[in-house]
């Protein structure tokens, strides 16, 4: 079971969730448009940090093709995660950036909001390597970043429905990631807020972590 947490901060902290079993490791990449992301140099030292073992992943929620092309040319990360909302950035678009960018192991965030989730997951088949199904609010130009779950019984349907992997995400933690693995059998999961400190400051409680990872790595497949 691959296991993904976001959002890292620091060279520091991407080296010990390493050491924790986290397999995909993730940074927020832009320009500042959404709060806390990481500039390009800056991630670029954390992503210089992540064990050998695990890999890197880039969170881009821009839209801009431009800038999503010019972050995966200054930044050559090993996953590039588009989280932009599904109908800002296009399977079309995406799959033009991938013909235009040479070799890219592409992971999309799909919003879960109702059984239309299911159409726009499969018109990502063949054109994303990986898909990541996320919360998503109306309106919002990101997909994610809620802390909230959402319908895993349309998770499920889409796993079925998809020849590649799927992580689920959206609200998941030490206390509930085993039933959501039961639930939908994914190929990974991801968390973001509750395994963040419950401080404010978006760093990550690695005692959290631990558990998560524990958790999610010992339920059968």
């Amino acid at each position: 079971m691959l296991v993904q947490i976001y959002e890292t901060s620091s060279p520091e902290e991407a080296k010990v969730l390493g050491e924790l079993g986290v397999d995909h490791i993730g940074v927020l990449v832009g320009d500042g448009s959404f709060p806390r992301e990481r500039g390009i140099d800056n991630a670029r030292l954390i992503f210089s940090a992540i064990p050998t073992k695990c890999k890197g992943s880039a969170l881009l929620l821009s839209s801009d093709a431009r800038f999503i092309e010019r972050t995966i040319s200054e930044l050559k990360t090993e996953i590039l995660h588009l989280g932009a909302s599904a109908d800002l950035l296009t399977a079309s678009t995406v799959q033009s950036l991938k013909k235009r960018c040479g070799p890219l192991f592409v992971m999309r965030s799909i919003p879960v909001v109702g059984e239309e989730s299911i159409a726009i997951a499969r018109s990502y088949d063949g054109i994303a390597d990986m898909l990541l199904l996320d919360s998503h609010q109306p309106g919002d130009r990101q997909i994610g970043a809620l802390g909230i779950t959402h319908n895993w019984e349309i998770d499920r349907k889409i796993v079925e429905s998809v020849k590649i992997p799927v992580i689920i995400a959206g609200g998941l933690g030490p206390d509930n990631v085993a039933d959501v693995i039961m639930a939908v059998q994914p190929a990974g999961v991801d968390s973001k807020t509750r395994t963040d400190k419950d401080d404010g400051s978006h760093t990550k409680d690695l005692q959290k972590v631990r558990q998560f990872v524990a958790q999610a790595k010992s339920q059968p497949q």
